[in-house]
């Protein structure tokens, strides 16, 4: 018995969709978020008790988990891996050193106005590079500095959602290994489920004695396997206009209603509705073609931390903002036509580079 029409639509355009610009409008929405608090201004804006960056990592890991999802069932699993780990990898690596060899200095200058001691102080600049290597960070100071801002002693807060993005694309790489996730959605669903329980009950599991790092994977989980969820809908029905539209009325109400974990139980609505808009609104056809949403969300907290050396904010947020939207640019440009895209040529053979899915935060 076959889906009314209403339900059903073409399928989702690989090629002819604006999710480049979605994650770069996402990407803007945590530095505008983050804003706040190296400012020293409070936490901004927020909906249900998470901030507005939080809603923008909801998004970015809902799309990645589609975009992963239907990498994973077109590539074998060792391409998979490959394209996985260049793409987010020596991005981030770059990212780290530009950090503790460039941005550390200039603020050591800045604040002490000599290098003295630099390469020694805990954490030197060469352990935080080693140290966060893995992705998953462990130290967010380098050698004192950043000591006389808002929001000292943290070089970059938006980076630990990368970790976690990773484990997601680690599960869905395990789960594509079995020939019935391949046919069904059965235990994809099962594992969005249950992570929707876990992240409900995490006070409980807290007091089970499961550490922060469950309690951040069980908080961004359900949003990546939501995605993955609507991959098998998009795959059988296609893109439909009606359901696009009702998902996303549907995903307020489940986030209006449901306080804490409504954003998590409305992951598959989010992702169909972001899914659907971005196959109706268009993209400059320069964001169409260079993807560079992956390094704005990497280099925006650590320009925003620059930028307040010489106290930018006391200029007004509006001046603070456009002044770390315009340099962040800059540097998410040069990542992408430096790293990045270079980088995913070697990894597919130097065929042409598809649009990739970032962490944001992914």
């Amino acid at each position: 018995m076959s889906a009314p029409r209403l339900l059903t639509g073409g399928p989702f355009p690989a090629r002819a969709n604006s999710l480049n610009m979605f994650r770069l409008i996402l990407a803007v929405l945590v530095l505008f978020a983050h804003a706040w608090f190296t400012a020293g201004e409070g936490g901004g804006p927020s909906i249900q008790g998470e901030s507005l960056g939080g809603w923008a990592v909801a998004g970015f890991f809902v799309v990645s988990g589609f975009l992963i999802t239907t990498s994973r069932f077109t590539n074998t699993a060792g391409d998979f891996l490959v394209h996985r780990i260049a793409r987010i990898f020596p991005a981030f690596i770059v990212c780290l050193i530009v950090m503790a060899l460039v941005f550390a200095p200039i603020a050591a200058l800045v604040e002490r106005g000599t290098l003295a001691g630099f390469f020694s102080t805990p954490t030197t600049p060469l352990n935080f590079i080693w140290a966060n290597s893995g992705l998953k960070m462990v130290h967010y100071d380098i050698a004192g500095t950043l000591s006389t801002v808002p929001y000292p002693n943290a070089w970059n807060g938006s980076l630990w959602t990368l970790y976690y993005e990773f484990l997601c694309y680690l599960t869905i790489w395990l789960l594509g290994s079995l020939a019935v996730v391949r046919r069904s959605p059965v235990i994809v669903t099962a594992v969005f489920a249950l992570s929707v329980v876990a992240y409900a009950n995490i006070d409980l599991a807290r007091r089970l004695g499961l550490n922060e790092d469950f309690a951040l994977l069980m908080r961004l989980l359900p949003f990546f396997m939501g995605g993955s969820i609507v991959y098998y809908v998009i795959r059988r029905f296609g893109v439909s206009a009606t359901v696009g539209i009702a998902s996303l009325v549907i995903m307020v109400v489940l986030i209006a209603l449901i306080p804490r974990w409504g954003g998590q139980l409305s992951a598959p609505f989010m992702a169909y509705g972001l899914l659907y808009l971005s196959t109706v609104i268009p993209q400059p056809k320069f964001i169409a073609k260079n993807d560079i949403s992956y390094g704005f969300y990497i280099y925006a907290w650590p320009m925003q931390q620059l930028l307040m050396l010489p106290a930018l904010a006391q200029y007004g947020m509006a001046v603070y903002i456009g002044a770390t939207v315009v340099l962040t640019a800059i540097f998410a440009a040069a990542s992408w036509f430096l790293v990045e895209r270079p980088v995913m040529r070697i990894a597919r053979g130097r065929r042409p580079v598809k649009p990739a899915p970032v962490g944001v935060a992914a």
